[in-house]
């Protein structure tokens, strides 16, 4: 892929008009009213034994109208004081997958909690193992425009509410220093950490930091008539048909959209993006970081995809939050 965005220069300075419904606010805090978080695991076991140096759980929390969202809780197995939890989402089309595939954060010293995406997780990783409603088991993906019609129908209603309950669930486990909340992930779930930390920052509480790679669903306008890349192109086959839906899917979408999140925001964030991104353009990840009413660093990967910096950057991001809860 080539460079197909603007300049780095002009991304920068990108802070796009974004469109943004009169009664946000009182469509996410009375989401948030109607479907509230459960303190307390609805489930939890104890599992991966051969995983010798860490405590892995099976767990339940409690998602969208109360359905069961399955999540791994990690942590090292010998630890003197209460431990920082990063909660984590996984990219569009993944779920939670297996323990093995989670354990850097364990490693630096951290706990964990791996959220799956309901309805997801059958097209790449270890998979999902959360149905959407109902019985709707994980599919491929497909999701974008689910209940894109009616904002309170979309899809992403219902798990961006999971997201923000899991950060509910996640200050309470035990272990855990309710005062160091972090959430990260990488495309739908940087998008998901972005806003679950508002969503529960709403809720009065406050997350310390947020990992944001390469994220999803921004600036939604832009993204999908700048790309041809899936999953922005299922709204724009979807459109390609439903010819008189264009006005009632921007409006639905713009309750949805990361960049009205991050003008919400608070705390410390980190941004990245690669600028041979198609799938999430780089201009969108700058609509968001630059819109990010906290402080917000971004790394840049000049000659990377939708990879961003992959393990690099993983690495950094661990040294940069090590960093910044060092220094309080």
């Amino acid at each position: 892929m080539a460079f197909f965005d603007y300049s780095l220069d002009q991304l920068r300075t990108y802070r796009p008009d974004v469109t943004e419904p009169a009664d946000f606010d009182r469509f996410w805090l009375d989401t948030l009213s109607e479907h509230p978080a459960n303190p307390e695991p609805l489930e939890r076991t104890v599992c991966a034994p051969h995983l010798e140096r860490l405590i892995v759980e099976d767990l339940s929390i409690c998602g969208f109208g109360k359905m069961p969202v399955k999540a791994w809780f990690i942590r090292p197995r010998e630890s003197s004081k209460p431990l920082p939890i990063v909660v984590s989402f996984v990219g569009y089309g993944g779920g939670r997958g297996l323990p093995e595939e989670h354990l850097h954060w364990a490693s630096a010293g951290f706990a964990e909690l791996v959220v799956d995406s309901r309805g997801q997780g059958a097209q790449w990783g270890g998979g999902g193992d959360t149905p959407d409603i109902g019985t709707i088991q994980p599919s491929i993906p497909g999701h974008m425009t689910r209940g894109i019609h009616d904002p309170s129908e979309y899809y992403y209603r219902r798990l961006y509410t999971d997201a923000a309950n899991a950060i509910e669930t996640a200050q309470h486990l035990d272990g855990i220093d309710p005062g160091l909340l972090v959430t990260a992930g990488g495309s739908q779930g940087g998008a998901l950490a972005l806003v679950s930390a508002t969503l529960a920052g709403m809720r009065g509480t406050p997350v310390t930091a947020t990992i944001a790679d390469v994220p999803f669903l921004a600036n939604f306008e832009r993204a999908i008539g700048l790309t041809d890349a899936y999953p922005y192109a299922e709204i724009t086959d979807y459109l390609a048909i439903k010819k008189n839906m264009v006005d009632q899917v921007f409006e639905t979408l713009s309750y949805f959209d990361v960049v009205n999140f991050s003008k919400r925001a608070r705390g410390r964030a980190l941004f990245s993006t690669g600028l041979m991104d198609p799938v999430a353009p780089p201009s969108t990840v700058f609509a968001s970081h630059n819109w990010f009413a906290g402080q917000a660093e971004m790394e840049v990967y000049r000659f990377n995809a939708h990879a961003g910096g992959g393990i690099v950057h993983t690495s950094h991001a661990i040294r940069w939050l090590q960093g910044i809860l060092r220094k309080g």
